[in-house]
């Protein structure tokens, strides 16, 4: 793989990044503490509330889980190891790796 060919995995990871802090950002407000009291708000808008913060503490696990990935990716850039199967050592098809760059083992140990 050349210089920029990485280069590019490197822009395509980065810009993932950005894109999951901005969701972040957005996502914040639906994560704050739901309001129990019976007074300000019904019974079914209580329980929207709490599936609607349930969904967006599971939308924020999911990004933080591929922001650890990326960040493992942009590691393995960084290390000259990026490309190639964690498992036997050869190297990743590019268009694997154009699917998603974050994936650490060729199709063969991928699969089982």
């Amino acid at each position: 793989m050349n210089k920029t060919q990485i280069a590019a995995y490197r822009a395509q990871l980065t810009k993932t990044l950005d894109t999951l802090d901005h969701g972040d950002a957005l996502g914040e407000s639906g994560q704050k503490t739901v309001e129990l009291d019976q007074q300000a708000v019904g019974r079914l808008s209580r329980m929207d509330a709490l599936q609607n913060q349930a969904m967006a503490k599971a939308t924020g696990a999911r990004r933080a889980a591929q922001r650890e990935r990326i960040h493992a990716a942009l590691g393995r850039i960084d290390a000259g190891e990026f490309g190639y199967c964690e498992d036997c050592s050869e190297k990743i098809p590019k268009g694997r790796l154009d699917l998603d760059p974050c994936v650490t083992r060729c199709v063969s140990y991928a699969s089982g």
